[in-house]
């Protein structure tokens, strides 16, 4: 079993997963079947599995052949997280989850078997909770000060009160990566009003609670154009778009419907039909001036990517290569008409789009600024000043 890190909890209980499970008192049935869960691709199918949990012993029913109940066992504590284990060994992951932290148990976990949050915690069942997240490259956090001033912010609009000041939650976050062991990768990180029941208002709840993981990446993205499609999907209200919420429905949605379309992701355009944003990333243009064109930041998430950007695209104003910068209100027509298009993100960083709709931008390449700007946050990554990089004690 993976060691388990403590810190001080803000809620006085024993760990919910201590070194070696102690069964509870229910019992099961040896005779009974249960359902389960396993996932082909990117769909989730049920699967059969016997009460004595064994990997070999999981039975998954074919694509067109629906799974069969006949009873349900009651499961000890034991039991049910060795189930929860066979879970994860069976159906496996495109990613790997290295280190958890929960104030619900004080510390970090390596187990990918423990990182679970309770059902009763508000931001399960009424989608009432802020998260952020920071990139891992080289054994540094790329704005990790950044995107935790913006975590804070969101948490302050969710009126949701952090279990522990600023300087904590820091370094609960940097002693996380450094249990990891992840040199690339990313970090996440949640705030919810906590457990206590499942009532809508929080009032209940004992103590907010603060969540954080941390995922093997690869090396960079990739610079590779991409095609959009213009979102149908109906963008959040202002207040609601400059949070970042857990509320994704929209954003998922959004996403769904451009892979439907061989795309990479929708655009959402705001209620005067201005461009917005993507479903996780902002973006932005170069006009045929040269000017780098960014919508602003009133109605949507202030990306720090993007803010990074627009800092160092100012190297580029210099040098020539770009003649201004400007925040406004674009047309799609201005979209559409520019010469090079890019999302921007802390997951992508600097990402060409070649096609939006029907319409090529530019001249269907990848064009030069974007792959400029691509290298310059590539670079501010690997040897930017210490205000963007912060050093993991491994």
């Amino acid at each position: 079993m993976a060691s388990l890190i403590t810190f001080a909890s803000p809620i006085s209980r024993a760990l919910l997963f201590p070194s070696k499970l102690t069964a509870c008192s229910l019992d099961s049935s040896p005779d009974s079947k249960n359902l389960a869960v396993s996932r082909n691709g990117s769909a989730f199918r049920p699967v059969i599995a016997s009460a004595v949990t064994n990997s070999s012993q999981i039975q998954f029913p074919s694509e067109t052949e629906s799974a069969k109940v006949s009873a349900v066992p009651i499961l000890s504590c034991s039991e049910a997280i060795e189930r929860l284990r066979t879970f994860r060994e069976v159906y496996g992951s495109n990613q790997q989850f290295l280190a958890m932290y929960s104030s619900i148990f004080g510390g970090i976990t390596t187990d990918p078997t423990a990182m679970v949050i309770p059902m009763d915690d508000h931001m399960v069942h009424r989608g009432h909770g802020v998260f952020d997240t920071a990139a891992i490259l080289d054994g540094y956090l790329y704005e990790l000060d950044q995107h935790i001033d913006r975590f804070l912010r969101s948490a302050a609009m969710a009126k949701i009160k952090p279990p522990f000041d600023r300087e904590s939650i820091r370094s609960i976050l940097i002693q996380t990566v450094s249990a990891s062991k992840c040199k690339t990768g990313s970090l996440r990180y949640w705030l919810s009003p906590g457990p206590g029941d499942f009532q809508l208002s929080p009032a209940g709840c004992l103590q907010s609670s603060f969540y954080a993981i941390v995922i093997e990446g690869q090396s960079p993205p990739s610079f590779k154009g991409v095609k959009v499609v213009t979102s149908s999907v109906p963008i959040k209200p202002p207040q609601f778009a400059s949070v970042k919420s857990v509320n994704y429905l929209p954003n998922a949605l959004s996403k769904m419907e451009a892979e439907e379309n061989d795309a990479f992701v929708g655009i959402w355009l705001d209620e005067d039909g201005y461009i917005a944003e993507g479903p996780s990333m902002n973006v932005a243009f170069v006009s045929k001036e040269k000017e780098l064109l960014m919508p602003q930041f009133d109605k949507i998430l202030c990306g720090c990517t993007a803010k990074r950007i627009l800092t160092l695209a100012l190297g580029l104003v210099k040098e020539g290569k770009l003649k201004g910068i400007r925040l406004g209100n674009l047309t799609v027509e201005e979209g559409k008409e520019a010469v090079e298009m890019m999302l921007v993100g802390s997951g992508i960083l600097v990402c060409p789009v070649v096609q939006w709709d029907d319409q090529v931008i530019g001249d269907g390449n990848e064009g030069p600024v974007t792959r400029a700007l691509y290298n310059l946050v590539l670079e501010d990554m690997k040897s930017g000043p210490p205000t963007v990089r912060v050093p993991v004690p491994y």
